[in-house]
């Protein structure tokens, strides 16, 4: 039986539809398709990592400093795409867009900081902890803070420091399964990913119960990991989540940010060919496997020269012995087969064609949201 849709509140923001399109770096999720989600009612997302390789300021001023105008204006240019592509589905809401920043990047306060400035609605942070993020938006109170986390005890420990030092709480958690998210799965070692204590079926009741009981709150909680259909929201939502963020499938659109080429390796890609690796960062990572990975897991992967020290831990910085990472998905996004790095999430292997944002949001909220 199909559940009625929940309304996703986060902080000062409410989009049409109870969806976070999740970020995916590097340049797949980038200022087209989050304003073209936004456009339709979900929240629209833009993966700040690597963002500002294809501007022509990477070469004329360096990364770091063009990543701090690319993420200033990147916002501004989402939502002047949602503006301009505004969908009848989304009726009176307004759109909404997200900027996903990373806590490993060794810029991460920088690339907040610019993502506000250029009007981003919403900061999901993510790959670490972000204990520090209230600090680098107290400027900009309207922005709501959105954590990842992959357990209760990982929600706890981001709430207590923001109480302590910042006298705030989160405005809701995503809530990550390794079992099938894409990318870093979000645990430390391989033999975490498929642990039950890490299903959706029980880290979201897990997280929700901590909201209402220790924050005595109703923050949204937002599963993700897995999440293709209708079905598949139904299901979280009986759980209690008040969304969901879905990554993958966005991919296969006409509006994603990606290579066509990059798009084709989704649609092409089997059950045998998807593959949990140790990346670069040492953390396990769900990918396709690729003539690189390939490469990568025989031993015998050349990796591209580093263009950045964009990580504040990467074992290719300190020693050399394995790859690259940014440079390999700069270089899958771009299209490059051969010697790019694949990020996708378990529910790849369903994506048999090209779509279009409306027709996914259309396929998962054909209703619209009751009362609405």
């Amino acid at each position: 039986m199909t559940m009625s849709i929940p309304v996703l509140k986060i902080g000062k923001h409410e989009p049409r539809y109870p969806l976070i399109q999740g970020g995916m770096g590097a340049i797949v999720s980038g200022t087209n398709l989050a304003g073209h989600v936004a456009a339709c009612g979900g929240v629209g997302t833009i993966a700040s990592v690597g963002l500002s390789v294809n501007s022509p300021l990477f070469k004329q001023i360096g990364y770091f400093e063009a990543n701090r105008i690319v993420m200033r204006e990147a916002a501004r240019q989402a939502k002047k795409i949602a503006e301009e592509n505004r969908n009848p589905m989304i009726g009176n809401s307004k759109p909404v867009i997200a900027v996903n920043c990373m806590v490993a990047l060794t810029d991460y306060e920088i690339q907040v900081r610019s993502s506000c400035e250029g009007g981003a609605d919403i900061i999901i942070s993510g790959a670490g902890l972000p204990l520090r993020l209230p600090e680098y938006t107290k400027d900009f109170p309207d922005v709501a803070l959105l954590p990842i986390v992959s357990s209760a005890k990982a929600a706890g420990l981001v709430a207590r420091r923001w109480e302590k030092h910042y006298s705030r709480i989160p405005d809701g958690f995503v809530v990550v399964t390794p079992h099938a998210s894409g990318g870093h799965c979000g645990v430390s070692a391989i033999e975490q990913v498929y642990a039950p204590e890490f299903a959706l079926d029980v880290i979201v009741p897990e997280v929700i119960d901590y909201v209402a009981e220790e924050l005595k709150s109703d923050i949204p909680v937002v599963a993700a990991g897995g999440i293709w259909d209708r079905s598949d929201t139904d299901r979280v939502f009986r759980l209690g989540a008040k969304g969901v963020q879905m990554g993958t499938r966005f991919v296969c659109t006409e509006e994603c940010d990606a290579n066509i080429r990059y798009k084709q390796a989704f649609i092409d890609a089997t059950e045998n060919d998807i593959v949990v690796i140790n990346s670069s960062v040492g953390l396990p990572a769900r990918v396709i496997r690729s003539p690189f990975v390939s490469a990568y897991l025989e031993g015998r992967v050349e990796s591209k020269p580093c263009f950045a020290n964009c990580l504040s831990h990467c074992r290719y910085m300190k020693d050399r012995s394995t790859f690259c990472i940014a440079m390999a998905l700069v270089e899958a996004c771009r299209g490059n087969w051969e010697s790019g790095l694949f990020f996708c999430g378990a529910n790849v292997v369903k994506a048999a064609k090209m779509e279009t944002v409306e027709r996914i949001m259309r396929d998962l909220f054909p209703e619209g949201c009751d009362g609405r």
